[in-house]
Protein backbone atom coordinates (compact mmCIF):
# COMPACT_ATOMS: atom_id res chain seq x y z
CA UNK A 1 0.00 0.00 0.00
CA UNK A 2 1.46 3.42 -0.87
CA UNK A 3 0.80 4.83 2.59
CA UNK A 4 3.40 2.43 4.01
CA UNK A 5 6.17 3.81 1.79
CA UNK A 6 8.96 4.55 4.25
CA UNK A 7 10.47 7.08 1.84
CA UNK A 8 7.61 9.42 2.71
CA UNK A 9 8.86 11.29 5.75
CA UNK A 10 6.50 13.27 7.98
CA UNK A 11 8.02 16.29 9.71
CA UNK A 12 6.43 17.89 12.76
CA UNK A 13 6.63 21.67 12.54
CA UNK A 14 5.38 22.89 15.94
CA UNK A 15 6.26 26.53 15.17
CA UNK A 16 3.62 26.48 12.43
CA UNK A 17 1.26 24.04 14.18
CA UNK A 18 1.37 21.42 11.47
CA UNK A 19 2.72 18.12 10.27
CA UNK A 20 4.30 18.26 6.81
CA UNK A 21 5.36 16.02 3.95
CA UNK A 22 7.51 17.51 1.22
CA UNK A 23 7.67 15.54 -2.02
CA UNK A 24 8.39 16.49 -5.62
CA UNK A 25 8.76 20.14 -4.62
CA UNK A 26 5.25 20.22 -3.12
CA UNK A 27 4.08 20.28 0.47
CA UNK A 28 1.17 18.48 2.09
CA UNK A 29 0.10 19.52 5.59
CA UNK A 30 -2.06 18.55 8.55
CA UNK A 31 -2.78 21.71 10.54
CA UNK A 32 -3.71 21.76 14.20
CA UNK A 33 -4.17 23.86 17.31
CA UNK A 34 -3.24 22.63 20.73
CA UNK A 35 -5.22 23.70 23.79
CA UNK A 36 -4.86 22.26 27.28
CA UNK A 37 -4.69 18.48 26.86
CA UNK A 38 -6.34 18.53 23.42
CA UNK A 39 -5.05 18.67 19.89
CA UNK A 40 -7.56 20.03 17.41
CA UNK A 41 -6.91 18.93 13.82
CA UNK A 42 -8.32 21.68 11.61
CA UNK A 43 -7.25 20.99 8.02
CA UNK A 44 -5.51 18.46 5.81
CA UNK A 45 -4.18 19.74 2.49
CA UNK A 46 -2.57 17.51 -0.14
CA UNK A 47 -1.70 19.03 -3.52
CA UNK A 48 -3.60 17.37 -6.35
CA UNK A 49 -0.33 16.14 -7.92
CA UNK A 50 0.37 14.14 -4.73
CA UNK A 51 -3.15 12.74 -4.40
CA UNK A 52 -3.79 9.02 -4.24
CA UNK A 53 -0.42 8.18 -2.72
CA UNK A 54 -1.54 7.80 0.88
CA UNK A 55 0.09 11.07 1.89
CA UNK A 56 -2.95 12.44 3.72
CA UNK A 57 -3.22 9.20 5.66
CA UNK A 58 0.47 9.36 6.60
CA UNK A 59 -0.01 12.89 7.92
CA UNK A 60 -3.04 11.96 10.00
CA UNK A 61 -1.38 8.83 11.38
CA UNK A 62 1.65 10.90 12.43
CA UNK A 63 -0.62 13.45 14.11
CA UNK A 64 -2.58 10.78 15.95
CA UNK A 65 0.60 8.98 17.03
CA UNK A 66 1.90 12.32 18.33
CA UNK A 67 -1.34 12.85 20.26
CA UNK A 68 -1.10 9.40 21.85
CA UNK A 69 2.58 9.80 22.74
CA UNK A 70 1.82 13.13 24.44
CA UNK A 71 -1.42 12.01 26.17
CA UNK A 72 -3.50 14.47 24.14
CA UNK A 73 -7.16 13.99 23.32
CA UNK A 74 -8.11 14.55 19.68
CA UNK A 75 -10.77 16.85 18.25
CA UNK A 76 -11.04 16.09 14.50
CA UNK A 77 -12.60 19.23 13.00
CA UNK A 78 -11.05 18.19 9.68
CA UNK A 79 -13.34 15.76 7.86
CA UNK A 80 -10.39 13.78 6.44
CA UNK A 81 -9.00 13.24 9.95
CA UNK A 82 -12.43 12.23 11.24
CA UNK A 83 -12.88 9.73 8.40
CA UNK A 84 -9.40 8.27 9.03
CA UNK A 85 -10.24 7.69 12.70
CA UNK A 86 -13.53 6.01 11.74
CA UNK A 87 -11.59 3.60 9.48
CA UNK A 88 -8.92 2.94 12.13
CA UNK A 89 -10.64 2.00 15.39
CA UNK A 90 -7.31 1.77 17.22
CA UNK A 91 -7.40 5.60 17.40
CA UNK A 92 -11.02 6.05 18.52
CA UNK A 93 -10.03 6.10 22.19
CA UNK A 94 -8.31 9.44 21.53
CA UNK A 95 -11.53 11.19 20.48
CA UNK A 96 -13.08 13.88 22.62
CA UNK A 97 -15.44 16.73 21.86
CA UNK A 98 -14.66 20.42 22.32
Amino acid sequence: MPSNDESISVQHNPQNNRFEIQQDGLMAVLEYHQADAKIIFTHTAVPEALGGKGIGSRLVKAGLDYARANQLKVVPLCSFTYAYIQKHPEYQDLLVSL
